[in-house]
C-alpha cells in the first residue's frame, strides 16, 4: 500500500503564483539564479538558491546560505506572498508542454515507506548533495521542492481528477517563460480527499522519477526529528515529505546526452575504427542524427554526424540495466575507448539534458575537439522494472520534462 496524505500547503496567493514559481534548484546555475533573482524579487529561488542574496564570494555551503533561505521563506509568509491553507487538502497539478499534458496530485508521502521500499528509487545519491538539502530542509523547517513520483493510477483516481478539473476553476493558471503551462486546483472536500487517500492505499508502489536527493534528504531530516522527539506518534509532519504523483503513462522521459572533451589521444580514424567492433556505423552528412529506436545513438565527431547501431550479440544476453543504451555506451565506448572510467567524477564528460538541441551538442564538441553522443530516451517501463528488481541505473540515465516548479506548494514540518 502507498500512504499518501493531504496536507496544509503553504502556497502563493493567486496573484503571485507565476512570479513565485521557480525551476528546481539543481537545474539553475548560480549565476543564472542571481540574474533571475535580480529581476524577480518574488522568485522562490530566493529560498532555494539563497546564496544569490549574499556576497558573490560566499561558499555555497556556508551556514549563512541556509540561514538566508529560512529568512527569505519567513519574509514571504509574513508579507502575504505565501499563505497556508487552513485545512489539509490535496492539490491537482497540471503541466502542459508542446501540447502534451500530465496531471498529478500533490500530497505527502511517508518516510517509512521510503525506508521500507514501497517508494522505489532507480539512482544512487551523493552524500555531499544530500547534506546540502538536509541542511536546507532543516533550516527552513519545510520541504520546499516536491519530489516527482509516478505510479499506475486506478480508473477511479483518474476519473476523480478529471471530474474535479471539469467542475472547479484552477487557483493558478499561467504559462512560464519556457512556455510550460501550469495549472493547480485545490481539492478541499473531505469526502473526495478520503477517496484519494483510499485509492492510493491500493497502489503497491510509487516510483521516484526525479528528485532522488530531495527524497533522501527529506527522509533523513524526518529521522533526525524522530531522534530529537523520541515521543513522536508518527502523525507529526516531519514523518512525511512533499511529493507530486503522476500517472506513469502520462510522463515524458527525454534523452540524456553525453559530450566528452577529447578523443583520449586517439586520431579520429583510430577512434572510429575502435567503435566498429560493437556498432554498425553510418555517416549522416549534412544534418544532426537523432536516434529513433533503442540500441541506436547519434554521434558527432570531427565535423560529421554518424548513426551508431549496437550489434545484437553485444546486448542480447545482458540484464535490463546492462541493456540500457547509456550502459552500452559506458561499457563499450566511454570506458575502454575514451578512458572515462567513472562518469560521476571524470571532468572530461559533460551531461546534457534532452531539452537541448543537437546542434548545441555539436557546438560543445567542436569547442574542445571532442565527441558528442545523442542518446535514445529510457522508457518508463524500463525505469519501473529496474526499480521493481531493486537495481540502479547508471548516472544521468533519465531527463524528465517538464520540470515541476518549486514554490507552488511548501510542506511545513512544524
Amino acid at each position: 500500500m502507498a500512504v499518501f496524505r493531504a496536507f496544509r500547503a503553504l502556497r502563493p496567493n493567486t496573484e503571485k503564483a507565476a512570479e513565485v514559481a521557480a525551476l528546481p534548484y539543481d537545474v539553475v546555475g548560480r549565476e543564472e539564479a542571481r540574474l533571475i533573482g535580480e529581476k524577480n524579487p518574488d522568485s522562490f529561488l530566493h529560498v532555494d538558491r539563497a546564496e544569490m542574496d549574499l556576497p558573490e564570494e560566499t561558499d555555497l555551503y556556508d551556514d549563512r546560505v541556509y540561514e538566508k533561505a529560512a529568512e527569505n521563506l519567513k519574509k514571504m509568509e509574513e508579507s502575504g506572498i505565501l499563505i497556508q491553507d487552513e485545512a489539509p487538502c490535496y492539490y491537482i497539478y497540471e503541466l502542459t508542454r508542446k501540447g502534451k499534458t500530465q496531471t498529478g496530485i500533490a500530497g505527502c508521502c511517508s518516510i517509512d515507506e521510503y525506508m521500507e521500499g514501497t517508494i522505489k528509487r532507480h539512482e544512487l545519491t551523493r552524500e555531499d548533495k544530500e547534506q546540502d538539502r538536509i541542511r536546507h530542509v532543516d533550516a527552513c523547517d519545510a520541504n520546499t521542492g516536491p519530489i516527482f513520483l509516478a505510479c499506475r493510477y486506478s480508473d477511479r483516481l483518474l476519473d476523480l481528477v478529471g471530474t474535479w478539473k471539469e467542475e472547479h476553476s484552477p487557483v493558478y493558471d499561467f504559462t512560464a517563460e519556457d512556455e510550460i503551462g501550469h495549472r493547480v486546483w485545490v481539492i478541499d472536500e473531505k469526502d473526495q480527499c478520503e477517496i484519494i487517500k483510499t485509492e492510493f492505499q491500493e497502489i503497491p508502489s510509487l516510483y521516484i522519477a526525479d528528485g532522488h536527493h530531495r527524497a533522501a534528504s527529506a527522509v533523513k531530516v524526518g529521522q533526525q526529528r524522530r531522534t530529537e522527539h523520541p515521543d513522536y506518534t508518527g502523525e507529526e509532519e516531519f514523518n512525511y515529505f512533499l511529493s507530486v504523483v503522476f500517472p506513469a503513462d502520462q510522463l515524458t522521459i527525454l534523452s540524456y546526452h553525453r559530450v566528452v572533451k577529447d578523443l583520449n589521444g586517439l586520431t579520429e580514424k583510430a577512434f572510429l575504427g575502435a567503435l566498429k567492433y560493437n556498432f554498425e556505423l553510418m555517416i549522416m552528412p549534412g544534418f544532426p542524427c537523432k536516434p529513433v529506436e533503442k540500441h541506436c545513438m547519434g554521434m558527432y565527431a570531427g565535423g560529421e554526424w554518424y548513426h551508431l547501431k549496437a550489434w545484437e550479440d553485444i546486448y542480447k544476453d545482458l540484464d535490463i540495466v546492462e541493456q540500457l543504451d547509456v550502459s552500452l555506451l559506458q561499457e563499450k565506448v566511454l570506458d575502454p575507448v575514451l578512458g572515462v572510467k567513472d562518469p560521476r567524477t571524470d571532468e572530461r564528460i559533460r551531461f546534457v539534458g534532452g531539452n537541448h538541441k543537437l546542434k548545441e551538442l555539436q557546438k560543445m564538441a567542436d569547442e574542445t575537439g571532442g565527441v558528442a553522443f545523442a542518446m535514445y530516451p529510457t522508457s518508463m517501463d524500463d525505469l519501473m522494472q529496474i526499480a521493481d528488481e531493486g537495481k540502479l541505473m547508471p548516472p544521468k540515465s533519465t531527463w524528465f520534462e517538464p520540470k515541476l516548479r518549486s514554490g507552488l506548494f511548501i510542506h511545513k514540518l512544524s
